[in-house]
C-alpha cells in the first residue's frame, strides 16, 4: 500500500473516502464538524438519528455526502473524549483499515491522525497509524492455492496532519513506518512459515538476500565447521539430534562512522523446537515453528535499518538450528564446554535456547559493542508472569534497562523489567559442570537470564523474553512482528543520539 501525508480541509479531498473520528456521545472530531458545516448538518443529522453513537470500534458508512468532494465518508467510533489513549487510537485506526478494505475505495485520507492524543506528537501519530493499518492488512497466504483477496482493496492512503508546517514530521513519520512496517512485515513472515521450509538454510539465505537493499549490509554465514574451530560446543550440542545443519548468521550494518561502536541484536533462531531428548507434549507443537522468532525480529531490525539508511553500526547475530530428537542428540547430563571454555550439564535437552545463545554471546565480544541485546522465545515461564502483552526484560546495565523500558512505552511494543540478582545464581550449580542449564522451577525466567549473564561480563547487555508476545494463539494464531517496533524505537534514538 502507498502511504502519504498532506494537509487540507476535509470537504476539498476529492477521494475515494474521508475518515474521521466521532466521539461518545455522537460528538464529531473538528475534521468531522468541518464537514458537517459543509454539508448543511449532514453528518448531524445521522447521528441524531442513533445511527452511530460513538463507542470505540463502531463504523457508519455514508455515501452521497452534499457538498464535498469525496464519494464516501466513513465515521469511526473513538470512544469517551477524555478517555481517549493510544489503545483507543489504535483500535480507531485498525477499525478503518478493515472497514476500507470491503468499501471497494481504492484510496482514503484520513483524519484520525489529527485526533488529540496527550503525550504523542503528529509524527508518533503517522508512524502508528501505519504501522497498525500495515498489521491489521497483513494477510499469510503464500502457501494456500485459493486466496480470498478483496476486489478493490484499498491501495493508497493519505494521513492528514493540521497543517503544512507538521508536512516534515509527517512525512518522517512515514518513512519510519513504513520501514518498521516492512521489517514487522518479515519477521512474521518468517515466523508463519512451517519447519520444513524455514530452516536454518532458509533464514541464512534471506538473510543474504537483505544485502540487496544496502550496500552498507554484509552478510557472512558460519558452517558448523567453522563453529567446531571456535569452540561452540554449546550451540552445537542443539544441533546433533537435527539433519538440517545448523548456522550462524551475522549481519553487519554499518551506517554510521568507521570507530562507532555497534549495537549488537542477538536472535534465538530454532526453527523448530520438539524438545529434543526432553520431548515436548504433542499438544500445540506446531507452534513451536515460531521459536525463531527472535531471529526473524533481529532480520526484521536490520532489513528496516536499510531500508532507512540509518546513520548508525548495527551487528545482527542468529544462531539458527533444529532441536530434535535423535540418536545422536545430546542426552540430559550430557556435558557441553561452550565458546567462553565454561562447560554446561545439559539436564534439559529442552532448555536448548539459552544453549545456542551463550555461544552466540560469546561470539558477539568480538564487535567490541556499545550494547548487545538478545531476543528469545527463551521461557514458558515468562508466559505465566506477563502474558501476551509484555516482553520479560533483565539486564546487567541499568541505563541500558532503562532505555529499553522508556522505548518500549514510545513505540506501544512494551516490556517489564524482572530482577537480575545474584540470589538466584545458586539455583543453576551443578555437581559435575560449572553450571547447569535449568535452575527448577521457581524463578524460571530469571535464571535463564542469569545463565545468560554469566556470558556477558564484558559488555553492557540486556535480554528480552519474548515467549508471551511473539506469536498469537488460538483463533488469530500467527506471528505478531514483535519486538521489531521496541528495537526499532531503540536504533532510531542511538541514531538519533548520534547526529
Amino acid at each position: 500500500m502507498e502511504f502519504s501525508v498532506k494537509s487540507g480541509n476535509p470537504e476539498k479531498q476529492r477521494c475515494g473516502c474521508i475518515v474521521i473520528g466521532v466521539f461518545e456521545p455522537r460528538k464529531l472530531s473538528a475534521a468531522g464538524k468541518a464537514l458537517d458545516k459543509a454539508s448543511g448538518g449532514f453528518l448531524t443529522t445521522l447521528l441524531r438519528r442513533g445511527d452511530l453513537a460513538g463507542r470505540a470500534g463502531q463504523t457508519l458508512l455514508t455515501h452521497g455526502v452534499p457538498n464535498i468532494l469525496s464519494e464516501r465518508v466513513l465515521l469511526v467510533g473513538c470512544g469517551k473524549e477524555r478517555e481517549f489513549d493510544v489503545n483507543t487510537y489504535r483500535k480507531a485506526v485498525a477499525t478503518a483499515a478493515r472497514t476500507l478494505g470491503d468499501t471497494g475505495a481504492t484510496d482514503a485520507v484520513s483524519y484520525l491522525t489529527e485526533l488529540p492524543l496527550k503525550g504523542h506528537d503528529i509524527y508518533w501519530k503517522v508512524r502508528d497509524s501505519v504501522q497498525t493499518t500495515a498489521d491489521t492488512l497483513y494477510l499469510f497466504d503464500q502457501l494456500k492455492t485459493s486466496k480470498d483477496k478483496p476486489r478493490r482493496p484499498l491501495r493508497k492512503l493519505v494521513l492528514n496532519v493540521p497543517g503544512r508546517r507538521d508536512l516534515g514530521d509527517g512525512e518522517r513519520g512515514i518513512r519510519d513506518g513504513m520501514a518498521i512496517a516492512a521489517g514487522m512485515k518479515l519477521a512474521k513472515d518468517l515466523g508463519n512459515l512451517p519447519g520444513n521450509i524455514c530452516t536454518p538454510a532458509y533464514l541464512a539465505e534471506q538473510a543474504r538476500g537483505l544485502k540487496k537493499q544496502s550496500r552498507k549490509l554484509h552478510v557472512e554465514v558460519l558452517e558448523e565447521a567453522d563453529m567446531e574451530k571456535l569452540g561452540m560446543g554449546a550451540l552445537l550440542s542443539v544441533a546433533r539430534g537435527s539433519r538440517q545443519p545448523a548456522k550462524l548468521i551475522v549481519m553487519d550494518y554499518r551506517g554510521g562512522h568507521k570507530g562507532d561502536k555497534p549495537v549488537v541484536l542477538v536472535g534465538k533462531g530454532v526453527t523448530f523446537d520438539a524438545g529434543g531428548i526432553s520431548l515436548k507434549p504433542g499438544q500445540a507443537m506446531d507452534e513451536m515453528k515460531f521459536d525463531m522468532c527472535g531471529a526473524a525480529s533481529v532480520l526484521g531490525a536490520l532489513a528496516a535499518c536499510a531500508q532507512l539508511g540509518l546513520p548508525l553500526n548495527v551487528v545482527g547475530i542468529v544462531p539458527a538450528t533444529e532441536n530434535l530428537p535423535d540418536g545422536q542428540a545430546t542426552k540430559p547430563g550430557d556435558i557441553v564446554t561452550s565458546m567462553s571454555g565454561q562447560t554446561i550439564e545439559v539436564l534439559n535437552t529442552d532448555a536448548e535456547g539459552r544453549l545456542i545463545l551463550c555461544d552466540a554471546l560469546t561470539y558477539a565480544e568480538r564487535f567490541k559493542p556499545a550494547a548487545v541485546i538478545d531476543v528469545a522465545t527463551l521461557t514458558g515461564a515468562c508466559v505465566i508472569a506477563l502474558g501476551k502483552h509484555a516482553a520479560g526484560l533483565l539486564s546487567n546495565h541499568g541505563p541500558l534497562a532503562a532505555e529499553l523500558l522508556n522505548c518500549g512505552t514510545t513505540a506501544g511494543d512494551r516490556c517489564w523489567e524482572l530482577p537480575l540478582w545474584d540470589d538466584y545464581q545458586p539455583q543453576l550449580d551443578s555437581n559435575f559442570a560449572d553450571m547447569a542449564n535449568i535452575g527448577g522451577r521457581e524463578a524460571g525466567t530469571i535464571t535463564a537470564a542469569c545463565f545468560l549473564s554469566r556470558f556477558t561480563k564484558d559488555y553492557h547487555w540486556a535480554h528480552l523474553d519474548i515467549a508471551g508476545v511473539a506469536w498469537n494463539q488460538g483463533k488469530e494464531k500467527g506471528a505478531t512482528g514483535r519486538p521489531v517496533p521496541l528495537l526499532m524505537q531503540f536504533l532510531l534514538e542511538r541514531a538519533s543520539s548520534k547526529q
